[in-house]
């Protein structure tokens, strides 16, 4: 007879208590906590546990003793999520994809599942059919590195853990992926599929999988309302990398970011953008976040920035117009409302601009949000171009710093900024002059400008 022992899990942080409390000690959520039934049993056949015959204790070994291997990657087609794990996937790593529905999490493993036409790929879904996968691999099968006949790739819709154990072991796949992993259930816990404790023991069976075999395996998460991983926060403990997929569903261009990377910077992200037939990744983002205008219009300034480390160039929007409701309102999309109002105070106070009772509007284009303090001068000169309605030269871009005192301030990373705006054919940038040491500007062809002011810029660009 199986010995079952009941617990009580927070459905928020994982934290586990033997009796129901209102409050999380852990996190501090309230009514959270959620009686789970736990099975503790010995491993029925099937299971990954008792793969291995028998088990090695582990001994300890001195560190210059360990043999340091040389970590064996598989390049995909896709160059994006190449960048994005560090330049190929890691033999025996676990992977964790998180995103909000509809997103595009399936159909990006999917098209990547069906690229790989030399190794054996096996694709597990509990959440489609086999028919709803053909038709979405029907949908992406359109061009010759994205094909199902030269493809290796197979389905395998299955929830139970130890059934899909037994597969992989008759299938011996090298490359599998899971979606997702809310689905997944596993006989040892009593609880339904979801929950913190099927989530934490179906993890726990993949990565014992994948550090024995050496098998990659990717993992697709759900995440919250408040937009993060859903489950245990033990879950992104345990895997190798967390991926997060973001974008604006209404939009046509999402942004796969690291979040923790085991083998590579978690600094690096990937652009792609969404069509009918899945999605296409974009190399160079610049020229898509920078909107093609007929006419010069006021208010709008180029701005390059570093996301990662890849640079980019962004186009800022500014609307400057009376207030006659009364209090001026200030709003801005993709950019820091208290970053706002502190160069709005800069410009009255340094500037000598009348901008106190002016509603001002500001917006990334593209639909991303900016953090970087480079575009802080861009916003600037776009705000006083709307606010004086004189427009600024679309070949002009910026990259520098404003502090409190009108000063303009270096920013890291100049030489690239500089390299991608005379790559994208700009014509003029402005940066700080502290940023100019070591900077030889005649090897470039666009023209720099070295401001230490404010009032250097507005000189220069309005008289």
């Amino acid at each position: 007879m199986a010995k079952v022992k009941a617990s009580f899990f927070c459905q928020s942080c994982g934290y586990q208590s033997a009796k129901w409390l209102g409050k999380c000690p852990t996190c501090g959520a309230w009514n959270t906590f959620v009686e789970e039934l736990i099975q503790k049993d010995e491993p029925q056949q099937g299971s990954w546990k008792t793969s291995t015959s028998k088990q090695i204790s582990a001994k300890p070994i001195e560190i210059k003793e360990i043999q340091a291997d040389t970590q064996e990657r598989y390049k995909t087609i896709d160059n994006e999520l190449n960048r994005v794990l560090g330049g190929g996937i890691v033999a025996g790593s676990l992977i964790l994809i998180g995103g909000e529905p509809g997103i595009g999490k399936s159909t990006l493993m999917l098209q990547i599942s069906l690229s790989f036409k030399d190794k054996k790929v096996l694709y597990i879904s509990g959440e489609e059919s086999d028919s709803q996968i053909k038709m979405r691999a029907e949908r992406v099968n359109l061009s010759e590195q994205i094909s199902m006949i030269d493809s290796n790739c197979y389905i395998l819709t299955e929830t139970n853990t130890q059934n899909i154990f037994k597969q992989i072991e008759i299938l011996e796949p090298q490359i599998v992926v899971v979606d997702s992993i809310q689905t997944m259930t596993s006989t040892y816990i009593e609880s339904s599929a979801g929950s913190i404790s099927q989530v934490r023991e179906c993890t726990a069976e993949f990565m014992k999988y994948a550090k024995e075999t050496g098998v990659p395996v990717f993992l697709i998460g759900h995440i919250t309302k408040e937009g993060t991983l859903a489950g245990p926060k033990v879950l992104e403990h345990m895997v190798d990398t967390v991926l997060q997929f973001e974008g604006d569903r209404h939009m046509t261009y999402r942004i796969l970011r690291t979040t923790k990377n085991r083998f590579g910077s978690t600094s690096e992200l990937g652009i792609y953008e969404m069509h009918a037939q899945g999605l296409r990744e974009v190399s160079n983002p610049s020229e898509i976040l920078i909107s093609q205008k007929d006419s010069d219009i006021s208010g709008v300034t180029i701005a390059a920035m570093i996301e990662g480390n890849r640079p980019l160039l962004i186009e800022i929007q500014s609307l400057v117009s009376v207030a006659t409701y009364g209090t001026p309102q200030r709003s801005s999309t993709g950019f820091d409302s208290k970053r706002l109002n502190m160069l709005l105070a800069v410009l009255e106070k340094r500037g000598g601009f009348r901008l106190g009772q002016q509603d001002v509007f500001l917006n990334i284009t593209g639909g991303i949000r900016v953090d970087d303090p480079a575009i802080d001068l861009a916003v600037c000169v776009s705000i006083i171009s709307s606010y004086n309605d004189m427009s600024i030269p679309q070949y002009c871009c910026f990259a520098a710093e404003v502090g409190l005192g009108g000063e303009i301030r270096a920013v890291n990373r100049t030489e690239q900024r500089i390299s991608e705006a005379e790559k994208l054919g700009f014509k003029q940038i402005f940066v700080s002059k502290f940023a100019m040491k070591g900077i030889e500007s005649k090897k470039y062809a666009i023209k720099i400008s070295s401001v230490a002011k404010l009032d250097d810029v507005f000189s220069e660009l309005f008289g």
